[in-house]
């Protein structure tokens, strides 16, 4: 158990305060300039207090540190982690409204956290929106189906995944305002998945490429998610590349 810090309680008059309701203030450590943006991820050891001074997580004891996007963890977290540099060492009084709300299970109330920032690095940057996101061009190809998609760069062979093959891909998602709503690209990884999986759109889509090939596909809102609480809705625009399947 790490003990309390004698602020627990609130945070002391020479604390920083965001428009948020953040507050924060450095322990250690100088400030480099170099600031982790929303994206990036972050490596840290931490321990958090509730305002009674009850400890309910430590990096420290569990003898490793976490490491984690920043768009990725509660909002307090989000936000406070871009006021400080690695080899900075920080204390956050997160209101709740920006810790965990009341879910069940978790701690309630205003946190504390203690925050050592390790290292950083810096998230990929979003692909491109398309240019021709808002609709599929007249030279594009179709499906009975509705599908719409144009090959962007050639692949190699004959052969294509079926049905029930699973694919490796990378892609992005947009809706036809060109809003980015998914990104493998993003998260640094490629992704596998069987083909009967995913949503229709996709099962067809991906049997008209080969190995190596990626394309564009405008996937109409019956082969997506119509209906889905939570998902993006309307016609989605995909750009794909086929990695491998089996």
């Amino acid at each position: 158990m790490i003990e309390a810090p004698s602020d627990v309680a609130a945070p002391p008059a020479d604390a920083q305060r965001s428009e948020s309701g953040l507050a924060w203030k450095v322990l250690e450590g100088l400030d480099s300039g170099n600031n982790p943006g929303p994206r990036d991820n972050v490596t840290v050891h931490y321990t958090g207090w509730t305002t009674d001074g009850q400890m309910f997580d430590s990096s420290i004891l569990r003898g490793e540190p976490a490491n984690f996007p920043l768009n990725g963890v509660i909002a307090g977290w989000t936000e406070g982690l871009q006021y400080i540099t690695p080899g900075q060492k920080a204390r956050f009084w997160i209101p709740m409204d920006l810790a965990y709300q009341g879910r069940p299970g978790r701690p309630h109330g205003m946190l504390v956290f203690d925050v050592e920032l390790l290292e950083m690095q810096a998230a990929p940057e979003p692909p491109a929106t398309p240019e021709d996101v808002a609709a599929a061009p007249a030279s594009a190809n179709s499906t009975n189906s509705g599908l719409a998609y144009r090959v962007l760069q050639a692949g190699s062979g004959g052969t294509r995944p079926t049905a029930t093959s699973t694919v490796t891909v990378h892609y992005s998602g947009w809706t036809t305002d060109g809003e980015l709503f998914d990104s493998s690209i993003l998260r640094g990884e490629s992704i596998s998945f069987p083909l009967n999986r995913v949503i229709p759109g996709w099962t067809e889509a991906l049997q008209l490429m080969v190995a190596g090939e990626k394309s564009r596909f405008w996937i109409p809102e019956e082969l997506a998610y119509k209906g889905v609480a939570g998902a993006p809705q309307g016609t989605l625009v995909f750009d794909v590349e086929l990695i491998s399947f089996r």
